[in-house]
């Protein structure tokens, strides 16, 4: 620790001595290390011979914390106090570890001041994700999240494997106790902030991965998939990510290896061209039409002597491949790794695909990456995602989820569930609970792996995925088991066509969401909690959640009765009234309703008084371009003003980091007799932005009559609309670097 200077203090007869720190951090007693990376949270680090460590793990990737506002008091034999305004630590150097007696932790909770030690354990743990849902077909327990009633959290990180110069090292013996301690009391977007601080930002995502996804195990040819999309389009849904699942590759020839379920064959590089003759000019004809193609992997064989190249694999390993020696899938092997994914990737990679699907699920066999205490799947998701980086790309991850800084590589991936209610309701609870550990974006299963032939299940779930980062169906290999939604009766068709492109129309709320994930750390899908934590209902309803700032759904996991509906029970926080999306009904704030929803609609509510911003429909969701923005803005409070900020940017690059990216702020205000909307002009370019822009602002629940009093825009037009009852403002395109402001009158 550097030089720092020493008041001393006489009182009573007594000495101590009081440092103002003045911004150094950390701070240094003998064996332990204090790193405070904000006045909420510190790292408590014990080392012998002060062998401390600066190295990252999987979790902790920021070593060089900035926060200063931190006071050191040497109470006298060994006895210190640190300070910030957030804690206070009493210490007692014993010469021990951390332990029950030499350590004590003191914050605020509520106005009342809480203590905790090593021995604290939490009594009212809000929850966090679960690794998978593998064969899942009822509620199971969920881990342990960030957000807690105790007010505080502590992530163990001691033992965990370095990162030295990219790759995995064993920490020293010395190193005895590495643990992050969070004490947030009930503020709990302050507890997550403080996980980007320590641990890094969930990245912004590719846009297209919170589209419409098909997916399912079957062994399709190159004409099935583009029936498939060709189909997508005569029926009128859309369609952003074709999935090949394990039939792009083949799979019969493969005769070594572990093996999984039965059979060697689920590892695989080599195209099986009886079904995909050309998968070059495949994937290319489907990218023209917009279409990005994902592949499934299971890595856990390796690359075998049957696979078109491994010869130039075991070149570059300098081991001649005319012996057939096989080497051991090894992920801890830096050179084996490095080969693995240029030759078993590389081909299909240039063919042009998007990313990889990591299907892992072998730790149950050999569970350790070799030398190390690490499973396979953290360090797997963590070597996936930074290969994906390539050509200026944002990292895309597709994989189970890992443990604490596995949301640095999103999206998740929930695994095989089976279908039935009881995995819906828990799917709704698990997928909000989620993001107090940073798993913010949950790839589910829309309707189930297994099973799940239910058309009103089938139904009801996709009124879920709705409101989920991506609108994906998967399904087992099972003739009589394919979720194309026409392929389930005209009335299901019809009422699923209405949810794919309802999510079309919400991708620019989606995405600006999506921007509010990267940039605060605010889960996508959020418990209510977050948003109300001195509310007791916000604790009582886990069958509700926010969808980014403005939506609110209470989505319906059990059957419909003999009249045709199903109950749900939705608390309206009473900060704002709601609006059902579909019907316009408003909900005054502040009560618990029992709603009623047939198989047409569910509980979907838009706060009042909030610009919610959207887009005409497409079919191709996440990369047409935002030529008309369509704001529905359903009727606010009187005298109060409120605003939202739509993000955009090119969608795919990592050229969002250099500041290429563009914001509006737009603001709704309801008067006594009248409304006010402003548009700002666009903050800021990127890459094939367009320059000129219309709008549509839709203000539906409206009954009494209005006019246009005042309008920046002089050829704006007011038309009634009986379809959201109320009005549509119609502005004509104009350029993006202008203010609109419209004022209307009753």
């Amino acid at each position: 620790m550097r030089n720092i200077r020493l008041f001393i203090v006489t009182l009573t007869g007594l000495f101590f001595f009081i440092i103002p720190l003045h911004g150094q951090n950390p701070v240094v007693i003998g064996n332990a290390r204090f790193t405070f990376y904000s006045e909420s949270l510190v790292r408590l680090e014990y080392a012998e011979k002060g062998a401390f460590t600066n190295d990252s793990t999987l979790f902790a990737t920021n070593r060089n914390p900035t926060y200063g506002n931190i006071s050191l008091e040497d109470k006298g034999n060994k006895r210190y106090e640190i300070r910030t305004p957030g804690m206070r630590i009493s210490y007692h150097a014993d010469g021990f570890p951390f332990g029950q007696m030499n350590l004590r932790v003191y914050f605020d909770h509520t106005g009342k001041e809480k203590m905790w030690y090593m021995a604290s354990e939490q009594s009212s743990n809000l929850g966090g994700p679960v690794s998978t849902l593998d064969g899942v077909g009822s509620r199971i327990p969920l881990q342990e999240g960030l957000l807690s009633r105790d007010g505080w959290y502590a992530i163990h990180d001691t033992g965990k494997e370095l990162l030295q110069n990219g790759w995995l090292a064993n920490r020293s013996p010395q190193h005895i106790q590495d643990v992050y301690l969070f004490v947030y009391g009930n503020d709990y977007k302050k507890a997550l902030r403080d996980l980007q601080c320590v641990s890094g930002a969930v990245p912004m995502t590719r846009k297209y991965v919170h589209g419409s996804w098909y997916c399912r195990w079957w062994n399709y040819t190159a004409d099935d998939y583009r029936d498939i999309v060709r189909e997508y389009k005569e029926h009128d849904f859309p369609l952003d990510i074709l999935v090949f699942d394990m039939g792009w590759h083949t799979q019969k020839e493969a005769v070594t290896g572990t093996g999984h379920a039965g059979m060697h064959g689920w590892t695989g590089y080599t195209w099986n061209e009886e079904l995909i003759p050309d998968p070059a000019s495949l994937i290319r004809e489907l990218g023209e039409q917009g279409i990005n193609v994902v592949l499934n992997d299971h890595p856990h064989d390796g690359i075998r002597a049957h696979e078109k190249m491994y010869p130039h694999f075991m070149n570059a390993l300098g081991v001649c491949s005319e012996n057939r020696k096989e080497p051991l899938f090894d992920a801890g092997n830096r050179e084996y790794m490095n080969n693995f994914l240029d030759f078993a990737h590389g081909e299909s990679d240039s063919m042009g695909i998007a990313f990889w699907w990591l299907d892992w699920q072998q730790d149950y066999v050999y569970p350790h990456v070799r030398g190390t205490n690490m499973k396979h799947l953290p360090w797997l998701n963590h070597l996936y995602f930074n290969h994906s980086k390539k050509n200026n790309l944002r990292g895309a991850g597709f994989s189970r989820w890992g443990g604490w800084g596995d949301h640095r590589y999103p999206i998740q991936f929930s695994g095989d569930a089976v279908g039935n209610w009881d995995v819906l309701q828990f799917q709704v609870e698990l997928t909000a609970t989620s993001g107090n550990a940073g798993c913010f974006f949950w790839a589910h299963d829309i309707g189930g792996f297994f099973g799940g032939n239910n058309a009103e299940l089938y139904t009801r779930w996709t009124q879920f995925g709705l409101l989920n980062s991506s609108l994906r169906i998967h399904s087992v290999y099972d003739e009589n088991l394919d979720r194309r939604p026409w392929k389930w009766g005209k009335e299901t068709e019809d009422r699923l066509r209405n949810l794919y492109q309802w999510r079309s129309r919400l991708m620019p709320y989606v995405y600006s969401s999506v921007w509010q994930a990267h940039s605060q750390m605010l889960p996508l899908n959020r418990p209510l909690y977050i948003e109300y934590p001195t509310e007791k209902e916000a604790y009582e309803n886990p069958q509700e959640f926010l969808f980014g700032d403005i939506l609110l759904s209470a989505p319906i996991c059990k059957p419909i009765d003999s009249l045709g509906t199903a109950t749900q029970k939705v608390w309206f926080p009473a900060d704002s009234d709601w609006f059902d999306l579909f019907t316009h009904k408003k909900y005054t704030g502040g009560q618990e309703c029992f709603v009623n929803s047939d198989l047409d609609n569910f509980p979907l509510y838009v706060r009042g008084g909030y610009p919610l911003p959207m887009q005409i429909y497409t079919p191709r969701m996440s990369n047409t371009p935002l030529e008309e923005l369509v704001l529905r803005c359903y009727p606010g409070r009187i005298n109060r003003k409120n605003s939202y900020v739509l993000y955009e940017d090119d969608g795919i690059s990592m050229n969002y980091t250099k500041g290429e990216q563009a914001f509006t702020d737009i603001s709704y205000e309801r008067r006594e007799k009248g409304i006010s909307i402003c548009i700002k002009a666009v903050q800021g370019t990127y890459e094939d932005q367009p320059r000129k822009r219309s709008y549509r602002i839709e203000l539906p629940a409206m009954n009494q009559k209005i006019r246009i009093a005042k309008s920046s825009h002089t050829s704006a037009k007011l038309k009634r609309s009986d379809k959201i009852q109320g009005y549509e403002l119609i502005i004509p395109s104009s350029s993006i670097n202008r203010d609109i402001r419209i004022d209307l009158s009753e």
